[in-house]
């Protein structure tokens, strides 16, 4: 059977064999409603419980200030929308930078519409938005500064502590959020000065579907469905116990061990990144301040699709860019803010690892790129060679 080398972990992962253990019984057996009051029910809720607890000891925070949601997305509307209405009276002024995950910067689209007024920040070549940057732009209307944890394209690292801790110095009543999807089992988290920290399951070997807002103490959001009050109110509908107990799971997988985990990721990035190195063209688009499970690269002069699919047919499996936007063929808007030239972005590819990448999967990636990128830019040089003599 033909190798598969899956690095498009920054997308989705696997679920991981103690996930699929830890949440089975909660499909057939103990499936409970958390809200009835029989056996059945109360079962569930312990489970939620333990869950939640598990959550808050693993991130820090209290108990009460873990909100289970369906995942990412809606975590970013929740954390986004929620604030802007309920300190409406406030203020109108939101703060993010142009590298978001759509899910922030749709949310701050929706909330233009309504009235609000945002500020994009730049970035500089690395992806970088420094905490004098989200200084300068706080004004006495500012209410919400929300700046993801780890760019999913990139991998960038942002410095979300010394952010909160230069707005909070500023002015204490001005919400933080941190979208921190691609954050969790890939570098430490602080959340210290931070209000709102948006998590997803799917992103750590759970299922998708499953997440968690954390929504710190005294933090007053308007929530985005009415029902039957659960989560404090801030999101009705039953819980998806099972997948709770598959979140609860994974993050104790994704936090165990992390240093020595770190440490095999920036050898799998190290081999990675001394192949690619070799190759001619090659432009390593992610900066040195980045977690080591994700590489961006560009190969100038090949279009993107079609490294991508050269790959699949060695069976490679990395990205374009963000799954949420690579089949609508737009170029990549992170890259773009990084004024990259359009050769670079339309060349350029992601490739994510996860806890299942073994040193044998890099090696195999890297032959495959080599020969792909040898063999297409034979083709390209054929081709504009053809047309010329036309």
């Amino acid at each position: 059977m033909r190798r598969e080398v899956y690095l498009d972990n920054n997308a989705t992962t696997p679920v991981a064999p103690e996930v699929v253990e830890a949440m089975a019984s909660y499909w057939q057996d103990r499936f409970g409603n958390p809200s009835s009051l029989h056996r059945k029910g109360v079962e569930a809720e312990r489970a939620v419980r333990e869950s939640r607890a598990t959550i808050a000891r693993l991130l820090g925070v209290k108990e009460n200030e873990v909100i289970f949601t369906s995942g990412g997305t809606e975590g970013d509307n929740l954390a986004i929308k929620g604030v802007a209405r309920a300190l409406r009276r406030r203020g109108i002024h939101i703060i993010t930078t142009k590298i978001e995950h759509p899910a922030v910067l749709e949310s701050c689209r929706d909330l233009e519409a309504e009235g609000f007024r945002v500020t994009y920040l730049d970035v500089d070549a690395d992806g970088l938005v420094t905490p004098e940057a989200v200084e300068a732009a706080l004004t006495p209307g500012t209410i919400l500064v929300s700046i993801m944890h780890v760019n999913n394209e990139l991998g960038t690292i942002l410095p979300i502590s010394e952010i909160a801790e230069r707005v909070k110095r500023r002015n204490p009543e001005i919400v933080v959020h941190s979208d921190g999807v691609q954050a969790i089992g890939k570098t430490p988290v602080d959340l210290r000065g931070v209000d709102l920290y948006t998590i997803s399951g799917h992103k750590i070997h759970a299922p998708k579907g499953t997440g968690a807002l954390i929504v710190r103490e005294g933090v007053r959001l308007v929530p985005l469905f009415s029902g039957g009050g659960q989560e404090r109110g801030l999101r009705s509908g039953t819980e998806n116990v099972a997948g709770i107990v598959a979140l609860a799971r994974a993050l104790e997988l994704a936090c165990e061990n992390l240093e020595e985990r770190l440490a095999y990721f920036r050898t799998l990035r190290e081999r990675f990144l001394d192949g690619v190195r070799r190759i001619d063209r090659a432009r390593i688009n992610s900066p040195e301040r980045s977690v080591p499970t994700t590489v961006n690269v560009s190969f100038p002069g090949i279009p993107a699709e079609v490294l991508l699919h050269a790959l699949e047919e060695e069976g490679i499996f990395a990205s374009t860019g963000a799954a949420c936007a690579s089949r609508k063929r737009r170029r990549s808007h992170v890259l773009e803010a990084m004024r990259l030239p359009p050769e670079v972005i339309d060349s350029s590819l992601r490739f994510s690892f996860s806890r299942y990448t073994t040193v044998e999967d890099i090696e195999w990636a890297v032959h495959a790129l080599q020969h792909a990128v040898e063999r297409l830019a034979i083709e390209a040089s054929r081709a504009t060679l053809t047309f010329t003599r036309r």
